[in-house]
């Protein structure tokens, strides 16, 4: 793993708490994976913030062997450093893995809206405009959580339209170096309403059946991370390194 949080100084701390509880009837590692990347992708749990892997257990009231199966995954996906002799940190929010990330995700989801622009189906435009729908009340709501859960949904729609489950799953992965950052950047203001103006003016090229145009839309869309990710590294030093 990375070193670099060797100077940072964080102890583990508990960290359950924040988390909620397991389904003893379920799986329990998904779970916790699940629990502990919400965590930290919403700033629940800050870069660099330990993760005691006894404490987890005890406090979910399950053994360490799930709760360290979660950390080595979340660790694989970069969004916590193993450090030997040391014990799990939250991973800073590293420049690099933004930019690379939405390289991969801009890369695979152009792709997919030039494609999916030249045959839409009824059903995938209804299931858009629906979707919009909900979006735009999410946003005069002022509902954030929400209007985050809507644009998981509309991105993976289109994925699932285009007959490409397999590229959405790629892009789940990638994107957790972009969350953090989307996270951060939804109360600044107009953001949402900007996001909504986008997502709509993609599906209305799909709609138009307008390939390049869709996958400029998204393009534009896509690299709205870019934009905010140098802005907040300069607000919030603390939550980055480059």
């Amino acid at each position: 793993m990375n070193t670099e949080a060797k100077s940072r100084g964080a102890e583990p701390r508990e960290t359950a708490k924040l988390l909620g509880s397991v389904n003893n009837r379920l799986p329990i590692s998904p779970q916790i994976y699940e629990l502990l990347r919400r965590a930290i992708t919403t700033l629940a749990i800050l870069p660099s913030e330990g993760l005691s892997e006894k404490d987890l257990a005890q406090q979910l009231g399950v053994s360490r062997t799930p709760v360290r199966e979660a950390l080595i995954r979340l660790a694989d996906e970069g969004l916590i450093d193993i450090l030997p002799q040391r014990g799990s940190f939250v991973a800073p929010i590293r420049l690099e893995d933004v930019e690379e990330a939405q390289f991969i995700r801009e890369a695979l989801e152009v792709s997919v809206v030039s494609r999916l622009a030249k045959k839409p189906s009824p059903g995938f435009l209804e299931a858009g405009r629906a979707n919009l729908a909900r979006q735009k009340l999410a946003v005069a709501g002022k509902d954030r959580e929400l209007f985050l859960e809507l644009d998981e949904a509309f991105h993976r729609n289109f994925c699932e339209a285009a007959g490409l489950p397999k590229s959405w799953r790629v892009i789940q992965v990638v994107k957790l170096q972009m969350d953090r950052v989307r996270y951060l950047s939804l109360p600044e203001q107009g953001h949402l309403e900007t996001l909504l103006a986008q997502h709509t003016a993609i599906l209305d090229a799909i709609e138009q059946g307008l390939s390049d145009e869709a996958g400029a839309h998204m393009a534009t869309h896509l690299q709205e991370v870019l934009r905010t990710v140098r802005r907040l590294s300069v607000e919030r030093p603390d939550l980055f390194r480059s």
